[in-house]
């Protein structure tokens, strides 16, 4: 055989014979395989290989190099593109063979990542192969040292998804970072690593000992992420950012509030021991682990930048629109250009809510949006590898919880949570990537969740296998100890000096609250969870004031403009700049617009863009988004013009005068979750400003409902943040259908309690108008709820004139404006909307002057007093509720338990009945005839004796 001729001839003979070309490639092969890669690498016909292949008796023809090769020669042809195939490979699938499981190791493969898959042996490991710019750009590497860098780089403790990215200097600057030999630690980041380890363990361990049962949702098992929050905080205050906002879920909470955000741990304490936020004492207050908190990050070097850690709820993910809204009203607020991002927005998730939640890919969509974009979110997901008791078999269909980002083509890096100098490795360049492109950029710490869900939870009972591991796990802590010590880094005594000095802080917090406990802290606590003013804008804390629902400064009563005003803002949007085409449709509009504005006869568009304009001249900001906010669902806005023939915009509002404020108008990504959850953060920021979300029809905005119910009706109770958001919901039963009839008014006035949010229904244009302009400026902030119009938004009677815009306010109740004989009056219907011109038509086609109509433009607050001031100059009627919408929906639920007892109070004591549809399960009928037939016979209705 060959391998009998080989060793015949002798190895070693064949070395010295070879050595003066290239003897590596045959070290030790004594094969048949030799024998073939020998004869294909070596043919010259030089002779000076002759005695070899005489002596083995092996013919072969000798090759001149000048002579074309055959592209069937495959390693002189196809070699190179191989390799480069196999580096493309690691490139792309090199995470899947990453050790990023800190419970499990095993040997991981890949087709994709095997020489074999790609032609190679271990016969080509020491050729050289040219590479270009990998690993360097050295030009040349042989395989070896081409398999090392790709191992090194994709399949160690860090796996990397970044091929999908589009943008080749993006991947080309992932690869010039990750595809050359990583520095070893210095120390002083090895001791900072350390102790920001120490910390987490400390904190969690001192915790379970002290408030045994107790529910914090601890971070045992995924302490890491202290230190790779504290590395981007740290590069954050050394590169002079002005804030860092962090957004995140339960789990780790309490950690992150103490050991990145500054929380005072007497205050956390405190909390476990019951004690109440004193800054909370007139609210219902909030669990610990939903609390949020202001602090200072000091560096290692003495960097400093203020940190804000937002409220949220249990919820999860609910909390990721609303902390890009703050991150995006404090960009507004300090006047951020171009791409100085330096407001950082840092969102923390769990693997099975960021795989699970639908808005997280809403909130991704947002990120590079122009009415919503941050400069980029770092993401970083505490992956306990399950949900609650749900393994992820169960709760993704995705390969990684992690899939989603692909989508806006964010680099994903995957990172095992028990390398914690790999940890600090990826914050770095995590954050090095954000402040590089502007973009978002996702870290996900493998880790594990030592105890179950909560503390009161045994996870074995669901997870046996995995908790069987866990508990055989010593903690990343003392591995890492271990790690430095084994590597004489650091000895065993300045490890455990530096472990117990933190218990020992610990136990002395604990001493000091159990005494603090003794005494209430004051009211002006300096270590409560929200610090701030509203003034600042920094958390939507205001002052306490009298829980009134009148409660407003002069400026917020005494709404009116003046006439000069008033045409002002009419004639901007009459006036293009030179060259602008406006639409054809759209001139003659304009013109009508600005005429009225003088003339009379304002519709709600000119309205409200009279009120924006005024805000804006006075100095007060205006935002608006929604879904075709620009121009209007209904074509009706026009707040923004398209040029006919250039397609540039025109914004009439930006043109007003020197000196005004800033005018934001955009169409929203078609959302209604993230979209309201962005508008609620950014008006928490901004008191300063009007902020405003529309919904494209009132009916879509119960897809935003876990915001309305978790965050604007309730986020003045639990958190004490305070929020002036206006939400403006098209409602009103014209025959649209189910879903495009009702903006659910019921549902916003079930949650209706304590004065914590303003429902109207305005019915003219001068009362929205008034609104919008009390609503800029009442103190103390509430939200806005408004039933804006559908078909009244071109009713010539639902029109107002010039005197009603310079000479009123807004009135929560409107007097019937016919002249009726008071006590020849034998019912009074109290009404909202446009049902209130078509009970005023049938009024006047009927000649009936016994009945009088009085509207009802605020649901709640419960304008009570004016409305039993209206009924008294009826003493003899009866008093009907009328409304379009179905007996168990509407306002009318809320009116016939709170009305009577409100107007009981005030000796009005006459009985309450309504005229509506009858009771559905859906909001309104399909059918334009049906609807038509039941409009008439509930008119009909509202008159008959």
């Amino acid at each position: 055989t060959s391998e009998d001729r080989l060793n015949a001839l002798g190895v070693s003979k064949i070395l010295t014979l070879t050595s003066t070309y290239d003897h590596r490639i045959i070290q030790g092969a004594a094969s048949g395989e030799y024998l073939r890669r020998l004869h294909q690498l070596l043919l010259g016909g030089d002779g000076f290989y002759d005695e070899i292949f005489a002596a083995l008796r092996i013919p072969y023809e000798p090759i001149r190099w000048a002579t074309d090769l055959p592209p069937t020669h495959d390693d002189e042809v196809t070699a190179q593109a191989r390799v480069l195939e196999l580096i493309h490979a690691y490139r792309v699938r090199g995470h899947l063979m990453a050790d990023t499981d800190p419970l499990e190791y095993k040997v991981r493969t890949h087709p994709d990542l095997d020489v074999q898959t790609h032609g190679l042996t271990l016969w080509d490991l020491d050729r050289e192969f040219a590479t270009g710019s990998f690993g360097g750009g050295r030009g040349f590497r042989k395989l070896r040292d081409i398999l090392g860098i790709l191992r090194d780089a994709y399949c160690r403790t860090i796996g990397l998804e970044y091929m999908h990215m589009q943008d080749p200097a993006q991947r080309r600057w992932i690869q010039a970072r990750v595809e050359t030999s990583q520095d070893p630690f210095p120390r002083e980041e090895q001791l900072r690593t350390l102790l920001k380890l120490n910390q987490a363990e400390a904190f969690e361990t001192f915790l379970q000992t002290k408030f045994v049962g107790q529910k914090r949702f601890s971070l045992e098992g995924g302490e890491s992420v202290i230190a790779l929050l504290d590395r981007i905080l740290c590069r954050a205050a050394g590169d002079k950012m002005d804030e860092v906002c962090i957004g995140m879920p339960h789990r780790g909470r309490l950690n992150v509030l103490a050991n990145i955000a500054g929380k005072s741990y007497g205050q956390i304490f405190r909390e476990f021991e019951g004690a109440q936020d004193p800054k909370s004492v007139q609210g219902s207050g909030d669990v610990k682990y939903h609390l949020g908190t202001e602090g200072e990050f000091v560096s290692d070097d003495g960097s400093r930048t203020k940190v804000y850690l937002a409220a949220n709820p249990s919820h999860l993910e609910a909390v990721n629109p609303v902390l890009e809204g703050i991150v995006r009203a404090k960009q507004d607020r300090l006047n951020l250009a171009g791409e100085d991002f330096t407001v950082l927005p840092l969102l923390l998730h769990g693997d099975a809510a960021f795989a699970g939640q639908g808005v997280v890919a809403e909130t991704l969509n947002l990120s590079q949006l122009r009415g919503y974009r941050t400069g980029g979110t770092i993401h970083v997901i505490i992956n306990n590898q399950v949900g609650f008791t749900t393994s992820p078999s169960a709760s993704r269909s995705s390969t990684y919880s992690t899939d989603v980002a692909r989508m806006i083509q964010a680099p994903i890096f995957h990172v095992n949570g028990d390398d914690p100098e790999a940890c600090v490795r990826v914050a770095e360049l995590a954050y090095e990537f954000r402040q590089a492109f502007n973009k978002d950029v996702v870290v996900d710490m493998v880790c594990y969740r030592r105890r179950g869900h909560n503390e009161g939870d045994d996870p074995s009972m669901t997870q046996p296998l995995m908790y069987s591991l866990i508990e055989a796990k010593r903690s990343v802590r003392k591995l890492y100890t271990e790690a430095l010590i084994g590597r004489a880094d650091i000895s065993v005594d300045e490890a455990e000096a530096a472990l117990r000095d933190y218990q020992q802080q610990l136990e002395r917090v604990f001493v000091e609250t159990k005494e603090a406990i003794k005494t209430p802290a004051p009211a002006d606590a300096s270590d409560a969870s929200f610090s701030g003013t509203d003034v600042e804008g920094h958390t939507g804390l205001e002052p306490p004031m009298a829980q009134s629902s009148d409660a407003t400064s002069h400026s917020a009563a005494e709404t009116a403009i003046s006439a000069e005003m008033l045409r002002h803002i009419g004639e901007a949007f009459a006036n293009p700049p030179r060259g602008f085409t406006i639409h054809p449709k759209l001139a003659q509009a304009m013109e009508k617009r600005a005429a009225s504005t003088v003339e009379g006869g304002i519709d709600w568009a000119t309205a409200e863009l009279a009120a924006f304009g005024s805000l804006l001249m006075e100095g007060t900001p205006v935002r608006l988004a929604g879904q075709d906010s620009r121009r209007g669902t209904f074509v009706q806005r026009h707040a923004v013009l398209i040029d006919k023939t250039t397609a540039e915009e025109w914004t009439p509002l930006l043109y007003l005068g020197d000196g005004q404020a800033r005018f934001w108008v955009y169409d929203s990504l078609l959302s209604e979750f993230a979209a309201l959850g962005f508008e609620y953060g950014y008006s928490v920021e901004r008191p300063d400003a009007l902020v405003l979300w529309e919904a494209q029809f009132g009916d879509f905005v119960n897809g935003a409902q876990s915001i309305i119910d978790e965050f604007i009706s309730s986020s003045e109770q639990k958190w004490g943040q305070r929020s002036s958001v206006v939400l403006l919901l098209p409602h009103g039963y014209e025959g649209q259908g189910p879903d495009h009839s009702s903006a659910r008014i019921e549902r916003f006035l079930s949650l209706s309690a304590e004065d914590n949010m303003t429902v109207a229904y305005p019915s003219t244009p001068a009362n929205y108008f008034h609104l919008l302009r009390r609503q800029a400026y009442t103190r103390p902030r509430r939200p806005l709820i408004v039933f804006t119009p559908k078909s009244m938004l071109r009713l010539k009677s639902a029109s107002s004139e010039v005197a009603d815009f310079t000479s009123q306010r807004y009135r929560p109740v409107l007097p019937d404006p016919a002249a009726l004989d008071g006590n020849a009056v034998t019912r009074v219907l109290l009404a909202s909307g446009k049902v209130v011109y078509d009970l005023e038509a049938h009024r006047q086609k009927a000649g009936d002057t016994q009945t009088a109509i009085v509207r009802i433009e605020q649901l709640a607050p419960l304008p009570a007093r004016q409305i039993a001031t209206e009924l008294a100059k009826y003493p003899n009627a009866d008093v009907v509720w009328v409304q379009d919408e179905p007996r168990n929906q509407g306002a009318w639920p809320f009116m016939a338990l709170n009305l009577p007892a409100a107007l009981a109070a005030l000796d009005e004591t006459r009985s309450l009945r309504v005229v509506s549809r009858p009771a559905s399960a859906s909001p309104a009928s399909g059918s334009t005839k049906k609807h038509a037939g039941e409009q008439a016979e509930l008119v009909a209705a509202a008159f008959t004796r």
